[in-house]
C-alpha cells in the first residue's frame, strides 16, 4: 500500500516521464539491496567440502539441498589453494567414499567440526581418528533400506531366472531361436540372510512376497515381532543355515569379524543348486575361493552388487564366468534414495555445526 502511494504521489509531482525515472531508480535500488542482502545471507553459510558434481560425485538435482544451507566447494577446487580454502570448511561431505577423509587432508582443515557419509557403511572411514580431532561422524541409516533391499531382490531373480542371459539371446543380431537355459523357481524357495539390520528385514519382507521360507542369523536375535512379521526363523549357527538355504543373501556391515566371513569352507556347505547374492561389501566375500566354487560348481551361481575393488581389474577371473552377474554398487541409486540421504547428510551436519543432537552420529568402537 505505501509503494503504491509512493508512485501516485511521484507521479503528481514530477509528472509522467521525470515519475518514471525516478521510479526505475528506486526499482534498481531496491534490486541491489536485495543482491546485498543474499550476499551477506551467503557469505554467513558455513562452507562444506564434497567430492564433485556429476562423475562419481553428487547428481545435478541434489546440490540445491546443500546450498540452501551451504557455501559449497568441489574437491578439485579446493586443491588449486587449500591454504585460502581450508580454514573456512566446516562440514565435509563423503559420497562414494570421496573426497577421502585422510590424514593429510583433515590436518589442512582447522574448522572442520563433522564428516557427514553417505550411506550406511563407514568401514572406509577411520572414525577413531577422525573424533579424536573433535571431528563428528555421521552416516545415512534407515535412508537407503528401500533401495538396497529392492537391487538385492533385483539381483536374486535375474540370477535365478538368467534375466540378463534371456536380454543378451533375445538382442543377439545372430539369435534364430530364443531357448534360454532353465531357472530356478523362487517362489517357495529358502532365503537365507545373513545380517538382520534394517536392510534385511527389508530384504525378508520382499522374501515373503514370493512366498519364500526366510532363515537368519545375526550377531542378535530379533524380537518375536520382528520374526513374526516376515516370518524369520533365527539361526545362531551360521553353518546350519548356509546348508538349508537355497539363496544366501549377505546383509553385514563390514567389520573386523565380517571381512572374510564366506570363504573356501563356507562355500562348500551350501547346496550345489545355490546362489550367493552379495549386497554387504566385497570384502565380505573371499573372491578367491567364489572363482574356485563357481568353476567347480560347488554352488550354482553368484550375484554380486560389490566386489574388491570396485570396478574389478578387467581380468579377473570373475567377469570371465558365466554364472555371475555383477552390478557396480547400484544398490542406493535412485533418485528418491539419493535425495533423501544427501537430506540426511545436510540434517547431520547442520545439527553437528549447531551443538545439537546428531541424529545418526556414528562414535567409534
Amino acid at each position: 500500500m505505501q509503494s503504491v502511494c509512493y508512485v501516485r504521489c511521484v507521479r503528481r509531482l514530477w509528472g509522467p516521464a521525470q515519475a518514471s525515472q525516478i521510479l526505475n531508480v528506486t526499482n534498481m535500488h531496491r534490486s541491489v539491496c536485495q543482491l546485498q542482502h543474499k550476499k551477506v545471507m551467503e557469505d554467513n553459510k558455513p562452507w562444506a567440502l564434497i567430492s564433485e558434481v556429476g562423475g562419481q560425485g553428487y547428481i545435478e538435482e541434489v546440490t540445491d539441498i546443500m546450498k540452501q544451507h551451504f557455501q559449497i566447494i568441489c574437491h578439485k577446487d579446493f586443491l588449486q589453494n587449500p591454504l585460502l580454502h581450508g580454514p573456512k570448511i566446516q562440514a565435509m561431505f563423503v559420497w562414494n567414499a570421496l573426497p577421502a577423509p585422510e590424514p593429510a587432508l583433515l590436518s589442512s582443515l582447522p574448522s572442520l567440526k563433522v564428516v557427514a557419509n553417505g550411506g550406511v557403511g563407514i568401514d572406509h572411514l577411520d572414525v577413531s581418528y577422525i573424533t579424536s580431532l573433535g571431528v563428528k561422524v555421521t552416516n545415512t541409516p534407515g535412508v537407503v533400506s528401500n533401495a538396497t533391499a529392492d537391487i538385492a531382490m533385483g539381483l536374486l531373480l535375474a540370477s535365478a531366472r538368467n534375466i540378463v542371459e534371456g536380454h543378451q539371446i533375445s538382442v543377439n543380431p545372430n539369435t534364430t531361436h530364443t531357448q534360454c537355459q532353465m531357472g530356478v523357481e523362487v517362489t517357495g524357495s529358502t532365503l537365507g540372510i545373513i545380517g538382520m539390520g534394517h536392510i534385511g528385514c527389508k530384504i525378508a519382507q520382499r522374501g515373503k512376497g514370493f512366498d519364500m521360507k526366510i532363515l537368519y542369523h545375526n550377531r542378535s536375535r530379533r524380537s518375536v515381532e520382528d520374526e513374526q512379521a516376515v516370518g524369520a526363523s533365527y539361526h545362531d549357527n551360521m553353518d546350519d543355515l548356509l546348508k538349508a538355504s537355497d539363496f544366501v543373501m549377505l546383509a553385514v556391515n563390514l567389520t573386523p569379524e565380517t571381512t572374510g566371513l564366506i570363504s573356501h569352507r563356507e562355500l562348500s556347505l551350501m547346496k550345489p543348486t545355490a546362489t550367493l547374492v552379495n549386497i554387504s561389501r566385497g570384502l565380505v566375500v573371499d573372491q578367491d575361493a567364489l572363482v574356485k566354487a563357481l568353476q567347480s560348481g560347488t554352488i550354482r551361481a553368484a550375484a554380486l552388487d560389490v566386489t574388491h575393488p570396485e570396478p574389478l581389474p578387467r581380468d579377473h577371473p570373475l567377469l570371465g564366468l558365466p554364472n555371475v552377474l555383477i552390478t557396480p554398487h547400484i544398490g542406493t541409486n535412485t533418485y528418491t534414495t539419493t535425495r533423501r540421504m544427501v537430506q540426511r547428510m545436510v540434517e547431520n551436519a547442520m545439527a553437528a555445526l549447531k551443538g545439537q543432537t546428531i541424529p545418526n552420529e556414528v562414535k567409534p568402537k
